[in-house]
């Protein structure tokens, strides 16, 4: 079936693609979000009218912005003001209908600095970003993340008046700027990641639609910033670690844990392209261009992604990156994780060590912290306290899917000192 004789789908799919250099085109053009934003929901609907009966045209994109500019040229033309800009975007003219590529490149990166600016909640950054840059509408931002959709309304609403209010500026940063606002782009896009990876709630582990946006998100900016190796990094960790959702569901649809997971089952595209992006990044690493914490996460990563078997894994090596990682990044999540490593790589009392040196308030009210402490009792043979663990960990969480698979492992480990017990010579 050709793309014109399913027109919705073609719009869908322009739209997806498109919309970050639409919505950052007109920002440009018109210095005003919220009204970019308007102005490209406009062209949405002229196409969702004009493409079912005219057929989906050679240049989509082009004919998007070609009439969401002529939407704001009869828009400043009826306000009668700002007629500098009536001027530009007339000298534009009809004949080129899409500015040179380097500003439509420029737009889409300049739109994903601004929807993360510094001014707003790393909570709508996210939802914004998905908005605007990721072309979502409220309701499928609204469904990733179990909120309403007026809710989530409402947080887009505030955050575009709040970039209003601090008059942030669609020009790139430059300097010590760009580089801390990159970081909240980089980090807003695998928080996106992870909510979808591991939900925080609800009844489902994982929410595809936002890990496979996210993944469309950091493929993105990677081919707007392609001489960053940290931006390289984190393309390549969302995609080594989304190759693993085919496996983290067994047939009744209850989680598989990594060791445990048929890795014949993994996505081999996606760890292919997971893997070229962090050879690129090693190439610019070994140039002397700085690398941080994704990179590190993605070279982590790797090494899952190359071992055949879970008994491959090299978890010293893996062990060993997550001590630069400590260095590099400190905090509560990379340390439970080195536990972890520490762990399998050199015994549970190794890991048990790197997690009794935590801070004992650190990730209070979380399960990561006592299910995995509960996992290396486990391994050190230590079932009664491995079992209440789990049952902590299981009373922390608020995903069901997660709840069932701690409170299986409690239960395995029950049995498994009941076991010991008989057998046990009286």
């Amino acid at each position: 079936m050709s793309t014109a004789s399913r027109p919705h789908e073609a719009i869908i799919t322009t739209w997806r693609a498109e919309s970050a250099r639409l919505v950052g085109a007109l920002t440009r053009l018109t210095g005003d979000i919220a009204l970019a934003e308007d102005l490209a929901q406009d062209a949405l609907v002229a196409a969702l009218e004009h493409w079912p009966a005219t057929g989906v045209p050679d240049e989509p994109g082009a004919w998007l912005l070609t009439t969401a500019r002529r939407r704001a040229i009869d828009q400043f033309r009826r306000a009668d003001v700002l007629r500098h800009k009536l001027r530009e975007l007339a000298r534009d003219g009809e004949e080129e209908v899409m500015p040179p590529i380097d500003h439509i490149e420029d737009d889409a990166l300049r739109l994903m600095f601004l929807t993360c600016h510094p001014a707003l909640t790393p909570e709508s950054r996210a939802a914004l970003t998905l908005r605007l840059v990721g072309g979502l509408t409220t309701g499928e931002i609204a469904r990733g993340f179990l909120a309403s959709e007026p809710a989530i309304g409402q947080r887009i609403s505030r955050a575009k008046a709040r970039l209003s209010a601090v008059r942030a500026e669609f020009d790139l940063p430059t300097g010590a700027e760009r580089e801390a606002r990159l970081d909240d782009v980089m980090a807003v896009v695998y928080l996106i990641f992870n909510e979808g990876y591991t939900a925080t709630s609800g009844v489902d582990w994982m929410r595809p639609d936002l890990t496979h946006e996210a993944i469309r998100l950091a493929r993105m900016l990677a081919d707007l910033a392609p001489h960053e190796p940290e931006v390289l990094g984190l393309s390549s960790l969302v995609q080594l670690q989304a190759s693993r959702i085919p496996a983290r569901l067994d047939d009744s649809g209850a989680p598989v844990l990594l060791e445990e997971q048929d890795r014949s089952r993994w996505d081999t595209g996606l760890i292919r392209r997971g893997l070229a992006d962090l050879a690129r990044a090693e190439q610019l690493a070994a140039e002397g261009v700085p690398v941080g914490r994704y990179f590190l996460q993605a070279s982590i990563a790797a090494q899952h992604a190359r071992a055949a078997r879970a008994q491959d894994t090299h978890w010293r090596r893996i062990a060993a990156l997550y001590d630069v990682l400590a260095a590099a990044a400190p905090g509560p999540v990379v340390e439970v994780n080195r536990a972890v490593a520490h762990g399998r790589a050199f015994g549970a009392a190794a890991g048990l060590a790197v997690l009794d040196a935590l801070d004992a308030d650190a990730l209070s009210g979380a399960p990561l912290v006592p299910s995995v402490r509960a996992d290396l009792l486990e391994r050190a043979g230590a079932h009664v306290e491995a079992e209440a663990a789990f049952m902590e960990a299981a009373s922390l969480t608020r995903n069901a899917s997660e709840r069932g698979l701690l409170l299986g492992r409690a239960e395995e480990v029950r049995r498994t000192a009941a076991r010991a017990r008989r057998d046990r010579p009286s």
